[in-house]
């Protein structure tokens, strides 16, 4: 129930972990720094999955499975790329109660064991382009472990795909990063900013990263998604060629992406309230839920509820009916808030003889008299669509009244703790570190989006907000998940 909760302004951190227990999407395992998916949060995630699947294929991706273990020798190969996992990474030292001859790591990310497949699959430009997907888990040691934000298992997909020359690898990387926009602000509803990440902050191995950025409900940056140019880098470590058509030899051109269970924690943060989980539509398993007020003729209302459930069904509407006793309708009202069904319907025999339902939408807890006359489909369709389009909106006004623009290093320090900041920066490594040192805010991303980068005038030139040296553009900086 909601009373478990406490509210995210008494505490901002608590009120997540509460919302995510008590309403059942995911909990503590007995093994450390992992979570036990709950029923009620794996169904957002094959919701997910099933609209990214179908978002993939319809790019022309397919999927396939590759190893949980890698041997040492394949993550040594690219130099980069095992330095900033190596912290990571778990180890497996003993099989079969041998020690083994070569110890195998635990995929944390699974470029090393994929391009050494594509090294015997890939010898000419007709091989090419290879656009592989796999639905995965992954370990990462993780020292501080949140539920779906950050745990030492977690679930995702990672695309690895294979290109004939790097024009085409960059585009594959572009078109990859906007199938996370669309699916983000699309089934989401969750604004994201997308561009680049700074060297500093990309993806190790890769020579680009880029990735959508949302602002959750606290005013800090989530990393919703990332794409990865990783050019030659892997190709060259597993030697990895193909005949060009011009006859010569050249190797291949790579790319890799991602997104994981922490799109939960995301929906989560970006739309839920003190009563509970607020989920969009698109993302609802149980969109509806009919809960009949029995008072009087039981039977009749309860004959009428199944009915709606039944027309409401028929019309794509997934809806189920309560019809429980044990329970009563305010407790329902509360459980079923907590939960996040989009849409919740009252009837009882007033209604009935009125011709009449109560529903009422959990994003603004508004109630709507709605017809009982053959169209409640439609009129539900309509709630639905409107309440996964205001999610969208609400979302995104409070992302740009929590966006300030600053030109001077003292108000940027108190401006991000309150949300996005956009200011110059002189492109240094040593100006972004020290910026992080002092205030734990990071350069969150480098803009790509045009009408984003004219709303902020992104690229005036100005000073650094650090150095005070010539800035040739302004980032955007947050503290982040």
């Amino acid at each position: 129930m909601a009373d478990k909760i406490t509210s995210r302004e008494a505490d901002y951190s608590q009120w997540y972990i509460d919302l995510v227990r008590s309403a059942k999407l995911a909990d503590y395992s007995d093994v450390r720094g992992c979570m036990v998916i709950r029923p009620n949060g794996y169904a957002i995630w094959e919701k997910m999955q099933a609209a990214l699947d179908r978002m993939f294929k319809d790019t022309g991706h397919v999927n396939a499975y590759f190893p949980l273990f890698i041997p040492e020798s394949f993550i040594a190969k690219e130099a980069e790329h095992i330095e900033g996992f190596a912290p990571e990474c778990a180890v497996v030292t003993h099989g079969g109660g041998e020690e083994l001859a070569e110890k195998l790591y635990v995929r944390p990310t699974s470029e090393t064991i994929i391009w050494s497949s594509y090294k015997k699959w890939i010898q000419s430009y007709r091989d090419l382009p290879l656009l592989i997907n796999q639905w995965a888990n992954v370990v990462r040691w993780e020292m501080r472990t949140r539920l779906f934000l950050r745990t030492t298992e977690f679930l995702w997909q990672e695309g690895h795909t294979a290109h004939a020359t790097p024009e085409e690898s960059q585009e594959e990387v572009m078109r990859m990063i906007r199938v996370y926009k669309t699916f983000a602000e699309e089934f989401m509803a969750m604004p994201v900013i997308m561009g680049r990440k700074t060297d500093s902050e990309k993806f190790a191995g890769a020579n680009e990263t880029y990735c959508i950025e949302a602002m959750m409900q606290d005013g800090k940056a989530l990393q919703a998604g990332t794409s990865h140019n990783l050019g030659q880098n892997f190709a060259k470590a597993f030697d990895c060629q193909f005949q060009t058509k011009d006859g010569v030899l050249d190797y291949v051109w790579a790319t890799s992406w991602g997104v994981s269970t922490r799109l939960i924690g995301a929906l989560i943060m970006a739309h839920s309230d003190d009563r509970g989980l607020v989920l969009p539509p698109k993302l609802a398993t149980r969109q509806v839920v009919i809960i009949p007020i029995l008072r009087g003729d039981k039977a009749a209302v309860l004959e009428k509820a199944d009915a709606m459930a039944t027309e409401l069904k028929e019309g794509g509407i997934p809806a189920f009916v309560d019809a429980s006793e044990q329970n009563s309708p305010g407790w329902k009202f509360a459980e079923y808030e907590l939960q996040g069904i989009p849409v919740r319907i009252e009837v009882g025999p007033r209604d009935i003889d009125k011709g009449v339902c109560i529903a009422a939408r959990r994003d603004t807890l508004e109630k709507t008299e709605l017809q009982l006359d053959g169209t409640l489909a439609t009129q539900v369709s309509g709630m639905l669509s409107a309440m996964q389009t205001d999610m969208f909106q609400k979302a995104l006004r409070f992302r740009e009244e929590n966006t300030r623009e600053v030109t001077d290093y003292e108000t940027f320090k108190s401006a991000v703790e309150e949300g996005f900041v956009i200011a110059h920066w002189d492109g240094t490594a040593e100006s972004e570190e020290k910026i992080k040192e002092e205030t734990r805010a990071t350069i969150r991303v480098l803009p790509e989006e045009s009408d984003y980068r004219e709303r902020y005038h992104m690229d005036e030139p100005g000073v650094c907000i650090y150095s005070g040296k010539p800035s040739t553009q302004k980032v955007v900086f947050a503290k982040a998940y």
